[in-house]
């Protein structure tokens, strides 16, 4: 058979399939409130290619607080209140902790990475294999490699010592990869570093809502790569190879490392290999390489988006960041730096964290569950197969929850706990689908945070003529919402805050010592 007319037998087949699963999807006569759809197209003329966050929230205003879409015959519901979310995602877990497939991230690489990973035996290991080394209970001993990396960026700003981007993601990185692996990435060009940031570039165009035809019309990974139309499939194959390579050369070193007594403990990896003294199954390795990856991945770009978030919120309110220096000289002083266990005694600061984590979430639609089986919620069928997406971003800016959303505001949780956990409950996400890594990731950017305001004052940027400026900065639509990079003035508070700093921050790889 032609090129030709075997593209047409696929065209004929795929319609037919979109025929009778939008026709099947429509059995019910109850399904929740949403924008017309199209015969067969549904809503995917409808669905936003940028913000699309913004565009759900119009459509939670006009249809409540469940909004059903289809596209291509895939039915999707928005999720627009925490009511809602927490009662599905979390009180009915059973029904919705899987994953909607992305087949062209699958493809590329990512099909075995915790985070995509359906509810199944894999995805189980690599939830205890993270959890068991983040635990609330065992992250404690890694307090002093986090508070000396906020204290070497603290540093390093100071000093000039690069642009601010740059400098926030080396230290964070180093973070992360020290805990994940137990290497110190000492540069930016650090090979953990680099193959890391281009796993995630690859995630991130590979996973990009609405860019992947494939994604709908899941028949389409069969068609041979010399097809016309079927180019995605060598991209595909690219990309897979550098993922593969990625994670694997990261954790073989580890284990190298491990094994010749060099690496620096404790890590994730050293965690597993001791508990299972130095003889991981084929499988439990596998599950650990891809559980490492995940921590590296998603755990160094959601820190950095908060922290040049913090950064911005301080450079445009003054006022607050007076009041949060103010706070820690009282309680902690200024004859030492703030520690995370100052984190009870230092509620202002909490909130500013907390108030960077609502204002401008870093995953802001969250990141899709699928539902395993038809669900009835309130008297609305939801079919089985639905991709479930938590609009986190509406969530935490509804002037019912949060008056005068757009505003960065602190003052907003009174200081109570319970307050800010609305905030928190909400970007972390849902159920069995939680983040294991919260308690870890509040406590890096709450250590930056409390550094920085302890030793520094964050200003806007000057022009040429010496005059200060507020620069415009613009956030990514991906799944994953990056500010643009931005300049700030930053300075020290005094003299003694920067002979603090030069006296707790290292310039070289911290012993292993002082994190056991």
């Amino acid at each position: 058979m032609g090129s030709s007319a075997l593209a047409l037998v696929l065209a004929a087949v795929c319609l037919g399939w979109l025929i009778v699963s939008t026709l099947l999807s429509r059995k019910s006569t109850k399904t929740p409130p949403g924008p017309p759809r199209l015969p067969i197209l549904g809503n995917a003329l409808q669905m936003p290619q940028t913000y699309p966050w913004l565009k759900f929230s119009e459509w939670a205003k006009s249809y409540g607080d469940l909004v059903y879409l289809e596209a291509l015959g895939q039915p999707l519901v928005l999720l627009n209140t925490p009511k809602a979310a927490k009662e599905l995602l979390e009180q009915r877990s059973a029904l919705y902790s899987d994953r909607p497939r992305l087949e062209m991230a699958h493809l590329s690489g990512f099909d075995k990475v915790f985070v995509l990973a359906p509810s199944n035996d894999n995805w189980r290991q690599q939830r205890k294999i993270i959890n068991q080394d983040l635990a609330p209970r065992m992250i404690p001993r890694y307090h002093a490699f986090q508070e000396a990396e906020a204290r070497l960026l603290a540093k390093n700003i100071i000093q000039g010592q690069g642009a601010l981007e740059p400098l926030v993601k080396l230290r964070i990185g180093t973070i992360i990869i020290r805990i994940t692996y137990g290497h110190y990435a000492s540069s930016e060009n650090d090979p953990f570093i680099s193959s890391s940031r281009t796993s995630m570039d690859i995630f991130s165009r590979a996973s990009e809502p609405g860019v992947w035809l494939v994604d709908s019309l899941p028949m389409l990974k069969k068609l041979p790569a010399w097809l016309p139309g079927a180019s995605f499939l060598n991209t595909a194959k690219g990309w897979r190879e550098v993922v593969g390579n990625s994670a694997w050369s990261a954790y073989l070193w580890s284990k190298r490392s491990y094994d010749n007594g060099t690496v620096l403990l404790p890590n994730t990896c050293a965690t597993t290999f001791q508990e299972a003294e130095g003889k991981l199954s084929a499988d439990v390795e596998e599950q650990l390489v891809w559980a490492s990856t995940t921590m590296v991945a998603g755990g160094i770009h959601t820190s950095v988006i908060s922290t040049m978030n913090f950064f911005l919120a301080m450079m445009l309110n003054p006022a607050i960041q007076a009041k949060a220096q103010k706070e820690i000289d009282e309680v902690v002083g200024r004859d030492r730096l703030p520690t995370i266990a100052d984190r009870e005694s230092l509620p202002y600061v909490r909130s500013i964290v907390t108030e960077v984590f609502r204002l401008n979430p870093a995953i802001p639609l969250g990141i899709p569950h699928s539902l395993n089986q038809d669900d009835i919620y309130e008297g609305m069928h939801i079919p089985k197969g639905s991709i479930v997406i938590p609009n986190i971003w509406h969530m935490l800016h509804d002037p019912n929850e949060f008056t005068n959303p757009m505003k960065f505001d602190p003052d907003r949780y009174r200081n109570l706990d319970s307050e800010m956990e609305k905030v928190t409950d909400l970007v972390f996400g849902f159920g069995r689908r939680l983040c294991p890594g919260k308690a870890f990731g509040e406590g890096n950017v709450f250590a930056i945070a409390a550094t920085l305001l302890s030793t520094c004052d964050i200003l806007p940027p000057r022009d040429l003529k010496g005059e200060e400026f507020i620069p415009e900065v613009v956030y990514s639509s991906g799944s994953l919402s990056f500010p643009s990079q931005f300049d700030c003035t930053i300075k020290p508070r005094s003299e003694h805050a920067l002979e603090l700093l030069s006296h707790s921050a290292f310039d070289a790889p911290p012993d292993s010592s002082l994190v056991n």
